[in-house]
C-alpha cells in the first residue's frame, strides 16, 4: 500500500515520520530492494509460493521504475542515494559519506534485483518475464563490469564493500574473482582486521572473504575487539546490536551524530554467516528437502551449534573441535536429506534421523 505508482518503494513503510529527509519518497537502493529481496528470501525458507505470487507485481514494478531511472546505458548513476549507509568512516554528521561509491552500491542491487525478479517469474511459471528480466539483469552485470572493474580484478571504488557486492552479487567477469578475493582480504588486513563496512556491506563481507579462501580473515573480523567491531559493542556493555558501529563511544559518552540508536538490527547480518558458515547449516530448496552441512571452525573456536525450523521440521548442527579431530553432530528431519562436507573430501549423503560424523580421527 505504500509503494508508489510510479513502483518506487518508500524508505520505510509504514512511512509515518514526515521526515523531509525521508518524504516524499524517493528511489533508494538496498532499501527499496526489499520490494525484491523480502518475498524472495521468505519463499527460500519456506516454499510458499503464494508470496511470490502475491509480491511479484511489487517487485517488477520496483525494478521498472529503476530500470527507467538507469536509462539505456543500465547504470543507476544519478539522484540521492545513501550508498554504504553508516560506514565507520563516514564522519558523524553525514553517514552516507562512506569510502564506496553510491552509484557503484546502486547498480549492483539494480542487477540484484533484476535476476531476483526473473527467479521470481520463473518460479511462478512467467517464462516471458523470466526472460525478459534475465537479460536485464545481464546488461547490468555487463554495465557495472564496464564501468567499475578493472583488467586486474581491482574496482574503481577500492573499498571493502565494493568488493563484497562484486564477489556476492556475482557481478565479476570470468577470471577475475580471486583476484578481487585477494583485494578484499588485503583491504582486511590494512584495517588492523577492523570493519570497514556499513550497512550495506556488512551482511555480505564475511561471505565474500570466505568464499573466496580467506576464512582467515573473516574470523579476525568476527572475534576483532578493537572498535570498530561487534564484540566491541559487547566490551561496551551491549545486549542489542547498536545502529552505528560507536553509537557509544569509548570514554561512554553518546556520538554525537544523528542515527545512534543502541537497538537497530542491521549490523547483525553477521548472525547468517554464523549459523551457514560457522555452525555450517544451510537450507538448500525452498521446501526443505535439501540440506548443506559444512562448519568452517576457526578463530580459535572450539565448538559450535545451530538449528533451523525447515518445513519439514528441525535440523540441528552441532560440532565439537578436539586438536585436529572435528565430530559433528547432525540431525536431518523426516523427508530431507543432507549434503555433509567437512572439508576433508568429497561430500556425504544422509537421510533423515541423526548421524554422527568425525573428521580426522
Amino acid at each position: 500500500a505504500e509503494q508508489l505508482p510510479d513502483g518506487t518503494v518508500p524508505w520505510y513503510v509504514p512511512n509515518v515520520y514526515g521526515n523531509p529527509m525521508w518524504s516524499p519518497a524517493r528511489p533508494g537502493a538496498a532499501w527499496g530492494d526489499a520490494a525484491a529481496i523480502v518475498p524472495w528470501v521468505l519463499y527460500q525458507r519456506h516454499g510458499d509460493l503464494t508470496v511470490l505470487d502475491r509480491q511479484y507485481p511489487s517487485a517488477a514494478a520496483w525494478v521498472d521504475r529503476v530500470s527507467e531511472l538507469a536509462g539505456p546505458d543500465r547504470l543507476w548513476d544519478e539522484g540521492f542515494q545513501l550508498g554504504d549507509w553508516l560506514d565507520p568512516a563516514a564522519p558523524p554528521d553525514d553517514p552516507g559519506a562512506g569510502r564506496t561509491d553510491r552509484y557503484l552500491v546502486a547498480t549492483a542491487y539494480f542487477a540484484r534485483s533484476s535476476r531476483l525478479v526473473s527467479q521470481m517469474a520463473r518460479a511462478l511459471g512467467r517464462h516471458g518475464d523470466a526472460e525478459r528480466y534475465e537479460r536485464l539483469a545481464d546488461e547490468v552485470v555487463r554495465a557495472f563490469a564496464e564501468r567499475y572493474v578493472q583488467q586486474n580484478g581491482r574496482l574503481t571504488s577500492d573499498a571493502p564493500t565494493a568488493y563484497a557486492l562484486a564477489l556476492e552479487f556475482d557481478l565479476l567477469p570470468t577470471g577475475l574473482r580471486a583476484a578481487a578475493g585477494d583485494r578484499l582480504a588485503e583491504l582486511v588486513r590494512q584495517e588492523g582486521d577492523r570493519i570497514a563496512t556499513g550497512f550495506v556491506g556488512t551482511p555480505l563481507i564475511l561471505h565474500a572473504l570466505s568464499s573466496t579462501g580467506h576464512l582467515d580473515r573473516a574470523y579476525a573480523l568476527l572475534t576483532q575487539s578493537q572498535s570498530p567491531s561487534w564484540l566491541s559493542m559487547v566490551d561496551r556493555g551491549a545486549t542489542t546490536i547498536w545502529e552505528r558501529w560507536d553509537s557509544m563511544l569509548p570514554d561512554g559518552t553518546v556520538n554525537p551524530g544523528d542515527m545512534t540508536s543502541f537497538n537497530h538490527y542491521a549490523l547483525g547480518a553477521v548472525a547468517e554467516w554464523l549459523h551457514g558458515t560457522v555452525a555450517g547449516l544451510v537450507q538448500a530448496s525452498p521446501t526443505g528437502s535439501e540440506l548443506v552441512v559444512a562448519p568452517r571452525p576457526g578463530g580459535g573456536l572450539t565448538w559450535a551449534s545451530t538449528w533451523l525450523e525447515t518445513p519439514l521440521g528441525r535440523a540441528s548442527v552441532r560440532w565439537d573441535l578436539h586438536g585436529d579431530d572435528l565430530t559433528v553432530a547432525i540431525e536431518v528431519p523426516h523427508g530431507a536429506r543432507a549434503s555433509v562436507d567437512l572439508g576433508d573430501g568429497a561430500p556425504t549423503a544422509v537421510g533423515p534421523g541423526r548421524h554422527v560424523l568425525r573428521r580426522g580421527v
